[in-house]
């Protein structure tokens, strides 16, 4: 199976807006939204407002950088909060993530945004 990769550095920056959980119950929310996009384009997921991550959370991070690949393009995540890069780091994840630490403006792209209710 060959894969292209786009350009480096081209990949538009997304936050997770308002979700501090990726954890059973509400990563189907977060595969829901961004599967299309990471299919369609390179993509950075910040987590800097995630607190807490839980096997499902990994499992749809993964997920996703899966869809992303099969699509020729890269997934890797921004501004992940340093207990939430520590349990990536612990399951091995670190080496398959690419991590970056970025600031978003508002010309950092889309942003997920989640109903308050």
């Amino acid at each position: 199976m060959t894969s292209t990769r786009s350009k480096p550095n081209t990949a538009v920056a997304i936050e997770a807006a308002g979700m501090t959980e990726l954890v059973r119950g509400n990563e189907q929310w977060l595969l829901e939204r961004m599967t299309p996009l990471a299919s369609r384009q390179d993509v950075c997921l910040d987590l800097s407002s995630v607190e807490r991550i839980d096997a499902a959370g990994i499992a749809a991070l993964i997920s996703l950088y899966g869809h992303a690949r099969e699509a020729g393009h890269s997934f890797s995540i921004c501004g992940a909060s340093h207990r939430v890069a520590e349990i990536l780091a612990l399951v091995g994840l670190d080496r398959i993530f690419e991590y970056h630490n970025v600031v978003l403006n508002s010309q950092s792209g889309p942003y997920l945004e989640r109903p308050a209710a």
